[in-house]
């Protein structure tokens, strides 16, 4: 257990840049750019007398404000804290996506994959450090950095609606933090089970391509989805060819993006579609919402298929050999 530690802290040491900074970096400049917005909003409103919306300054909007209005406030609020995230997501599903292809292949590129297995330190061992760098290490700094970067644009916000009048810890009370944190951390083991066939794909690709692994991981599914809908092979099972694209090669390629499973799932789709009392961004979130997931087939479908291509994975770390 010491040894798997060690090898993901190897992990981590080697590609900090995209697992720390690069979603620190995105959340400086997101930070960076709302103050600028923010500036250029108090510039303007003092150029012409102060924020008024149907006569009625801030304060005063606030004080008249009913219930639901208030809970509409704190909603906004809640988005403004989950923009960010929305943000580092991509840049998270990018870095997943290329740390992955390189996981495997950059070792037998530069020969290091030598001195590796020099060490008492198994193919299996190796390869799983890898995927639990993609699956777990790299969603949780993710989380930890939205989640502080949430918290202080919130702050932010506040602090600016309060030099108009209105209370900041009014405001602070309408919104949800602690809600948004649990729901954020909640989707780090969702996501770890919905990565898995893209994560699995593309290790495979790094441990058994020769020479530019981006092109086969990317090529072999989407020229298989063109020969499906080409020749109409799904219609020999009653299915659509849009399956195959939402199935196959979407989830092989596009599963290493947070959210990719509200978009292209069905049982989310057709959950979200049912909440009628969806006014939050955050209903959107629940685990009780969100982990709805584990009960449908197409997840554990992918969690199988990626366990088989991590395996494969493995097989083929041990056996290639380029020189």
């Amino acid at each position: 257990m010491k040894t798997f530690y060690w090898l993901v802290k190897r992990e981590f040491w080697e590609n900090r840049g995209g697992f720390l900074w690069a979603p620190i970096v995105t959340g400086v400049v997101f930070l960076v750019l709302n103050v600028m917005a923010i500036i250029a909003a108090e510039v303007m409103g003092a150029r012409h007398g102060g924020f008024e919306i149907g006569g009625n300054n801030l304060q005063e909007l606030v004080a008249k404000a009913s219930s639901g209005d208030l809970a509409k406030i704190g909603a906004a609020l809640d988005m403004t804290m989950l923009s960010v995230m929305g943000l580092i997501s991509i840049v998270l599903g990018i870095v997943v996506l290329f740390y992955c292809l390189g996981a495997l292949y950059d070792d037998r590129r530069d020969r290091s994959i030598l001195f590796w297995k020099s060490l008492p330190i198994s193919n299996t061992s190796t390869v799983l450090s890898k995927v639990a760098s993609a699956m777990v290490l790299a969603p949780v700094i993710a989380v930890v950095v939205g989640i502080l970067v949430g918290l202080l644009q919130l702050l932010i916000f506040a602090i600016v609606l309060s030099l108009h009048g209105i209370n900041v810890w009014q405001l602070l009370t309408l919104a949800h933090p602690f809600r948004a944190i649990g729901s954020l951390i909640s989707a780090i083991p969702l996501y770890a089970l919905w990565a898995a066939p893209s994560i699995g794909w593309l290790m495979f690709c790094s441990a058994w391509a020769r020479a530019k692994p981006f092109l086969w991981a990317v090529a072999v599914p989407a020229v298989a989805g063109v020969m499906v809908s080409w020749f109409g092979i799904m219609g020999l099972f009653d299915l659509p060819t849009t399956w195959f694209w939402s199935h196959i090669v979407q989830r092989v390629l596009l599963s290493v993006f947070p959210g990719s499973s509200l978009v292209f799932n069905k049982h989310s789709l057709e959950t979200a579609s049912d909440m009628n009392g969806f006014h939050n961004p955050l209903d959107l979130l629940a685990p009780n919402y969100t982990y709805g997931l584990l009960t449908t087939p197409n997840l554990w479908i992918g969690v199988a298929a990626g366990a088989a291509l991590i395996a494969a994975a493995i097989w083929f770390r041990r056996v290639r050999d380029d020189s």
